[in-house]
């Protein structure tokens, strides 16, 4: 057994299952179980939401680690579940190395990705949902889901341009915000606060969170405790984006 291609590989699908967003657990279980697969038994794995260390010792009694940065990153079903059936295959039926990297690069060449216009198409219809169900009436959510548009686009650009999560999210705050007081006062849309609320769900980290609280059920308190500010700080960032629209709208005479 090659333990350098070994250790390459488990460090590179332990770090695709960070980059879909995985659980911490998940990841660590994931790497561990297929170095033991393969006759690493004496693997060990450490992973926070920004670092992947896996380590393993050679048989000549050499101890080979690889540590990976990882960078920020999103949720992608579809390549985690992937992800997750390589995992499960490896540990059943142990395929040789040179199939099981064969398999992880193909997963990691396919990416699903959705259109401009479907991406905000789904912007628009969530926060004309959400306005509804906070109680506005249908030409409030008609407005919702126009912020919610605008919202979808400042996160959508700046994140082409590889602005932070904080960044993006007070601007895409601060412009729906700003696009609400304009369209309450043309008239279309009545109540601008439930407007708002519908628009800023699409900002809301409620991913983020729970698997925040679930990190820290299952022990990881580092990871847990970090995504928690992570979190939080977007929390308090959507509430200073509304602030920072309200007192524009005030001093343009619009509210």
């Amino acid at each position: 057994m090659d333990y350098d291609t070994l250790l390459q590989f488990a460090t590179e699908l332990g770090y695709q299952l960070q980059l879909c967003g995985a659980e911490i657990y998940r990841i660590e279980e994931s790497v561990r179980r297929v170095l033991s697969a393969y006759g690493a038994s004496t693997g060990e794995v450490f992973a926070i939401p920004n670092c992947l260390i896996v380590s393993v010792n050679h048989p000549d009694g050499r101890p080979l680690t690889r540590i990976r940065r990882v960078g920020s990153h999103g949720t992608d079903i579809y390549r985690l579940e992937a992800l997750n059936d390589l995992s499960r295959t490896i540990c059943a039926q142990v395929p040789p190395l040179p199939e099981a990297i064969a398999r992880l690069e193909a997963i990691c060449q396919t990416q699903i990705s959705y259109s401009f216009s479907f991406q905000l198409f789904c912007y628009f219809f969530a926060t004309l949902a959400f306005c509804l169900f906070f109680g506005g009436t249908w030409l409030d959510a008609l407005a919702s889901g126009i912020c919610g548009v605008v919202a979808g686009l400042c996160l959508i650009f700046l994140g082409r341009v590889g602005t932070n999560l904080i960044f993006k999210t007070f601007v895409g705050g601060l412009f729906s915000a700003l696009t609400a007081f304009a369209l309450s006062a043309l008239g279309f849309g009545q109540n601008y606060d439930v407007i708002i609320i519908g628009a800023l769900m699409s900002l809301v980290p409620g991913i983020a969170f729970t698997n925040a609280m679930r990190d820290i059920i299952t022990g990881d308190m580092i990871t847990g405790i970090s995504k928690t500010a992570e979190a939080v700080f977007v929390g308090v960032f959507i509430a200073l984006s509304t602030a920072a629209a309200l007192w524009i709208a005030r001093l343009l005479g619009v509210v």
